[in-house]
Order: structure tokens, then sequence, then C-alpha cells
């Protein structure tokens, strides 16, 4: 059995169900099905078919059977059907229901599913209930209609009965409808109760039927149609027509080629994008397009709604019979360009032709919950095993990405400079060590900056500044003790927002009210210190006044609709200075901003994480791309303490391939991804010695695994690189850990982890299958594996 990612509950109430007791016994069937469970289980259960059930189960249809000791009623996905009952000595249980007319999982989705569990180390039941939304699995945004339709004459009574004349109405408004109508529409057309109608039907006169139809509820909330203004295809410059006739072959030969497309801010990536996604719906095919959450703006969907036909568009925001309503509509055909956030990936297109990644580096697309997949990595598999094209962008490739084209896994698609021969803006870095100081009160933002706003400002242009970090204190401490305000649930410190008068954890949400007093001293000197957008924006509103400032970060785009208020007004120049977080770094294309300003450059870098360099590269590179996009040019200004760091300076030049060079180096000299696996498992319980000892037995069952390092096996594909049949020398595991997490605590719970690296994927695999299948944890304590971890904390 495999232990996955918050799975303890789960095991802990099936436990035994992979030791399967003598249920009743049953006759030999006809037919046999395999049906796998949101458990945490390696392998799928073998149930008989009942007759009147054998021309309704099938694969990627959802059953109910009986499961567990107890034999509770479950609902699972049905991945095989066979006629040969299973040889294990075992009576077999029989399939209680069969809960889906048609399959709801495709084959294309069961073989990607498949090597999900497979790859991410969780159960093939655990994957299918991810996949599948719950409006999809739940039928939500439908109901069961009854409709009547006239019987044809041969069908008819003879003698025909006497209707009444209210019947006689109801039947001749049927008949001149000339299509099914649902009882109750027919008794308003007729101005009558439904019981005629129900009359006509006992008469024998017309035909009752039910069918599941879709509600109001299910259509979505985003009118694509108002957003779908056709816009015309824009002219190709010389970097963009050289990329698309490299692209175009591809997408009329068809299979699987992988690209990556590189391309400044502000080259014209999307326009290209549009030419692709418009070639493959002319071949009558259906495209996904994923992008980040953020960017799934107004401005971003109206430019695919106005050249790519029918468009759904799927993201966090949408309700379950909304997002049930949309899984219909694709799997149907009714659909041809689907555009989401992570999880579009598993849109079920019947056809699909192609699939766009925009900003393929970017960390969201990572899912930090069971299971713990990567959209980009899951997206070039599906490409592989449909053997279709995908086309991954951004101005900032993942090291990974840029890695699998240095040796010829993808092919690169270079667009090295901006549209209209604009320059890529000025960047300016400002040390924040010797930059002067000014008397009295000191702020954010430094004199350099505050001078290059007011010029900006008075020049009429526009501003954005970056601060990736939100509230208005993010440190409190005592000036008397040292003591330091705290979560009550996590080792992290509370940061303070002053609009809502609160000290608040940004992980698990804990919020207590300000301190007065020290809570260790009781003396009143708390200090509240440090730097978020809350702060930045009080202070640009009292050093700017008569200037509009908005504020974008989480904390003020909560509600439906803020997102795309704010941008408006920022477009319409409403607004002078738009202060954010990293949501303000990526998309956002607004020919009057001048001046862009990284109020921190710092923020980030410094963390325990190997990745830490190449976020700070990326963000500032894409935030620096929002200058500069008019005719009036523009500047960047970023305020750092470390102006020497290599992200930094390659950034301040726009030079991502010297910062490439030198990190992958750094990366091989360590052997971190892209050139060695990872994977993480973490060992949590709201005990400390617990989560302990089972850490150190872990650790026991991983020296005992180390020592019986397989060569590799090869049977688990990579999700970014080429197969090879080259055989792989025998590979070694590195091991870390047994150690505390960075955050120690978090939501209550103690947490040790453990770090492996190989540079085999199916020697990690095999290892931590080993460990996996005999390490049993205790009551109150579970573990967690990541395979290819994003957050290291």
């Amino acid at each position: 059995m495999l232990t996955t990612p918050d799975t303890l509950f789960a095991l802990e109430d099936n436990q035994g169900a992979d030791t399967p007791r003598a249920p009743k016994v049953v006759a030999r069937a006809a037919l046999y099905a395999d049906v796998v469970f949101d458990r945490p289980l390696d392998h799928a259960y073998t149930y008989a078919v009942p007759d009147d059930l054998v021309a309704k189960v099938g694969v990627g249809k959802r059953v109910e059977v009986p499961f567990g000791k107890g034999g509770k009623a479950t609902t699972g996905f049905c991945v095989g059907v066979s006629h040969e009952p299973p040889d294990n000595g075992y009576e077999i249980k029989s399939v209680a229901r069969v809960l889906d007319d048609d399959a709801i999982v495709d084959d294309h989705l069961m073989k990607l599913t498949r090597w999900m569990a497979d790859y991410y180390l969780c159960g093939w039941g655990q994957v299918l209930h991810a996949v599948v939304p719950a409006g999809a699995r739940e039928n939500a945004g439908t109901r069961v209609a009854s409709f009547v339709e006239p019987l044809p004459k041969e069908k008819l009574p003879n003698p025909l009965p006497t209707v009444t004349p209210q019947q006689k109405t109801a039947l001749e408004k049927l008949k001149k409808e000339g299509r099914p109508l649902e009882m109750l529409q027919l008794a308003r057309l007729a101005k009558c109760t439904t019981g005629v109608v129900a009359g006509l039907v006992k008469k024998g006169l017309v035909r009752k039927f039910s069918e599941r139809i879709e509600t109001e509820a299910a259509a979505p909330s985003e009118d694509t149609d108002a957003l779908a203004k056709p816009q015309a295809p824009l002219e190709l410059n010389a970097d963009q027509s050289r990329v698309w006739e490299q692209l175009k072959g591809a997408l009329a030969t068809g299979g699987y080629h992988p690209f990556l497309l590189h391309g400044v801010t502000g080259s014209g990536k999307t326009e290209v994008y549009l030419r692709a996604i418009e070639e493959v719906v002319k071949q009558g095919k259906e495209v996904i397009v994923l992008v980040p959450e953020i960017s799934l703006t107004p401005q971003t969907l109206s430019r695919f709604a106005g050249r790519c036909g029918n468009l759904a568009v799927l993201h966090s925001h949408l309700t379950d019979a909304e997002r049930g309503g949309y899984w219909r509509r694709v799997a149907t055909g009714h659909i041809q360009v689907v555009v989401g956030a992570r999880s579009a990936v598993f849109a079920p297109t019947r056809k699909l032709g192609l699939i766009v990644i925009d900003e393929e580096h970017e960390n969201s697309f990572k899912q930090e919950s069971t299971p713990r997949y990567h959209a980009r990595d899951v997206a070039v598999m599906r490409a592989r095993l449909e053997g279709i094209p995908i086309l991954m962008g951004s101005a900032t490739p993942s090291l990974e990405s840029w890695a699998n084209a240095e040796r010829g896994a993808y092919t690169v698609l270079s667009m090295p400079n901006r549209v209209e021969s604009r320059p890529l803006p000025a960047v300016k870095l400002i040390d924040l060590r010797h930059e002067p100081k000014t008397p009295g009160k000191h702020g954010a933002i430094g004199p350099t900056l505050e001078d290059a706003m007011r010029k900006t400002l008075k020049a009429k242009g526009q501003i954005i500044l970056l601060l990736n970090r939100r509230g208005f204190s993010t440190h409190v401490h005592c000036e008397a003790c040292g003591h330091v305000a705290q979560c009550a649930h996590c080792d992290l410190a509370l940061t303070f927002h002053r609009t809502k008068s609160a000290l608040v954890c940004h992980y698990c949400g804990f919020e207590t009210a300000p301190f007065q007093k020290c809570p260790a001293c009781e003396q009143p000197s708390m200090r509240y210190q440090g730097l978020g957008t809350e702060k930045l924006q009080a202070e640009i509103e009292e050093k700017f006044p008569g200037n509009v400032c908005q504020r974008m970060d989480s904390d003020t785009m909560q509600k439906p609709g803020s997102h795309q208020r704010v941008l408006d007004a920022f477009r319409d120049g409403l607004i002078h200075i738009l202060v954010g977080t990293q949501m303000i770094a990526k998309g956002l294309d607004f020919p009057n901003v001048t001046l862009v300003g990284v109020v921190n450059a710092d923020v980030g870098l410094h963390l325990p994480d190997f990745r830490s360099a190449e976020r700070t590269f990326q963000l500032l590179a894409q935030v620096a791309g929002r200058a500069g996009r008019g005719d009036k040019g523009g500047q960047v200004l970023v305020q750092t303490f470390t102006p020497e760091h290599p992200c930094i300076t390659l950034a301040s030049h726009h030079n991502y391939g010297e910062f490439a060079k030198l990190e992958l180096v750094h990366r091989k000299q360590h052997k971190y991804p892209p050139y060695e696996r990872m994977a993480r498992l973490i060992v949590r319980s709201e005990k400390e010695d617990a989560a302990s000892a089972f850490a150190d037995t872990l650790a026991g069952a991983f020296k005992d695994a180390l020592k019986r390092v397989p060569a590799p096996s090869g049977f688990v594909a990579l999700p970014s690189a080429q197969p090879t049949d080259t055989p792989a020398p025998r590979a070694t595991v590195r091991l870390l850990g047994p150690a505390e997490c960075p955050v120690f605590r978090l939501n209550n719970f103690y947490r040790f982890h453990f770090q492996l690296q190989s540079e085999s994927s199916a020697v990690l695999h095999d290892v931590l299958r080993t460990v996996l299948a005999v390490a049993k944890p205790p009551g109150g304590v579970e573990f967690q594996v990541d395979i290819d971890p994003y957050s290291m904390l």
C-alpha cells in the first residue's frame, strides 16, 4: 500500500481494506470490473458485474461497490474490465450500481492519470478524483426533466380515445412545436396544469421520457461572447514570422513536438499563440491553453475570445455548476479552446491538437496537495501520449525547460526583440547601502526613486511599484525583552494589517488583536517594523498627495471583479500609481507606464531554497517588462542591498542567457535539478516526539533500502525529457535527513523532512516504493511525498 500526501485518515479508516476477507460467495460472472478509489492504494480491486449491469459498466465510469471491512458502499472508478476472474483465491464482491450513463474519463485521460499515479507516488483513484471536478462527478448544474413527444400514427391506440378541450389544445401545441417539450413547458404553452399533460400520456397519445439537462446555474459567469469582439490578426514582424514558419510545419504534420518559445517581454508571444490556435481550430481540433491564475484577466481573455471561436475559461472562482457545465461542453465537442490555470490540463477534449503554456516558468503550475503534480510536466506527458505539439512560452524559462532545450529535448524558438523595434527599458540599480539618507522619517522609497516618481508624474506618465510582501508591518517585537509576535499555530512571525487592525499569519490565517503591551514582559514597548504593500501605499499617499494610488494584492483583490476594475481604472488614467505584489509583475500591457520601481529586490532572495535566485531573476525581469511598452519609452529602478548578486545584476541587463549559464553551473556542482531528480518526504504530527520517532524509523528504512539500490528499471517516464533506449549506469541516491523543516511547526504540526536526489528518476522511485511499502505510520502521524518539489520550507 502506498502512503501518500494527505492520507493519514484514509489509512486509518480503511486499514485492512487491502487484505480481503471472504465475503459472500457469488457465482462466476460474465464480466469483472477493476475499480480504484480515492485512497492511497497502489492497485485496483476486482468486482463481479451482475448480469443486469453488464451493458452499463465500462472503463471511465464510476461505480458503487462494497469496500473495506464492513462492506461500506463506496464510489470508485472503473479502470478495466475482463471476462476472466482474478486468480487470487478470494471470493469476489459484486458491483452495486453504475453511476454514469457515459464514461466521464476517456482513454487518453486514463493513460495520463495512470502515469501520474506512478510518477507522483499516489493512488490512481486519488488522481482520477482530482482530475474530474466535483461539478462533473455530481452532475452539478443539471437536473432530470420529464419530456413528452407525440406518438407516430402507427403507434396510436385504435380507436382514438376521447380528449378534453384542454388536452386537445395541449396536443395541438405539442405537434406545432415539432420537438419534445418539458411537461411543465407544454402546460404553460397550453395554459393548463401538468395533470392535463399526464392525462395525454395515460391515454397513449404522447410518449413520456426523462432526460438530464443543463440548468441556468451551469452557464458561465463570464460572458465570453461579450469578450469576443472580432480581432484581425496582427502583422508579424521578422522574429514572429521566423518562429511561425517553424511552428506551422509541426502543426501541419502533427506528432509530438515540444517547443520552447523564448521571447523577451513585449516581443509578441501572444500573437504567435493565437496564430497556432487558429491553425489547429481550422483543422477541426481543440486546444488547451494554460496560463497562471493571476493572468486570467479580461484583457488576456478578450484577445483569445476575439480570435479563437468557442472558448471555455477555467479558474478557481467557478462554481461547481459552472465547472461541471464546462466539462460537459468540452467533452461533447462544443468548445474548441480551453483557457485556464493548471487544472485545465485535464480538459476532456475529444480531438486535442495543441497545448499552449504561457509563462511556463510559473510556480503556480505546481500543485501542493495530492496529487502533487506540475501542470507543465503533465502537459508535456499528455502531448507525448496523444502525439501532438506543445508550445511553452516565457521571457524567463524555467531552468528545467532550458536544460531540456540545451540537450535537444525541446526545440527553442527565439524572439529576442520587442515588437515595433521598441527597446527594452533601461534598468538602474540603486544600492540602498549608499543611498543618501534624508532628514527625518526614513521610508521605503529612497531619494533616487522618489525623484524619478515626481518627474514621471509631472510628465503625465504612470508608475508601477513592486513589493512582494503584503501587510503593513511584517515584524512586531518588544524593545524591552525581544519577544517577537508569532503565530499561535506556526513558527512564523505575524504581520500587522492596519486596515483590519489585526496581526495575521499568512500561512494558516490565524488572527489576533494588536498588542498594546508585550505578552511576555507586559511592558508597553511593542515596536511595529518591516514593510508591506499596505505601509508602502500609506507612504505614497503621504509623499504624493493629489495623486491616486491603488494597491493590488490578495488582501484588496478578494471581491469578484475587483482585479479588472482596478486595471480598467489604471488603463483609463484614473490611477496614477499602482502598488502590488507579484500579481502586477506579469501580463499587464499599459503603454503609459514609463516608470517601474522595485522597492526591495532582496525579498525572497535569501530563503533556504535552491531556486531563490532563479525566482528573483524571473520576478525582476517580468516586472521590468511592464515599462516602455509605448512610444514614451520607460525606465526601471531597482532598490537593493545586494546589487552585486548575479541574479540582480543580470536581470538589470535583461541577460537571461548568461544567468541561466551561471545558475546551471551552480546546480550541476550541487547536484540539484535539472541535473538530478529530487523528492522530498515530510513527516508531521501534532506531537513533536511522535513525529521525531517515526522520522527515525523512516531513516532506518531508507538506510536498508539504499543498501539494495537497484539498477534503473526505466519504467517511470520522465515528464520533461525525451525517452531513451540507452541503458543507464547503476545510479546512486543521496539522502539528507531527517531534519527539522526550515519552518518547523505549521498549523500545529511539527515537521521533519528528508530530501532524496538521484540522477535516475527510476531508481529514486524504486527506493521510495521500497520504503513506503514497509513504513507504517502510527496513529496521529502522517507523511507526505513530493516528487520534484517546489516548496522547500
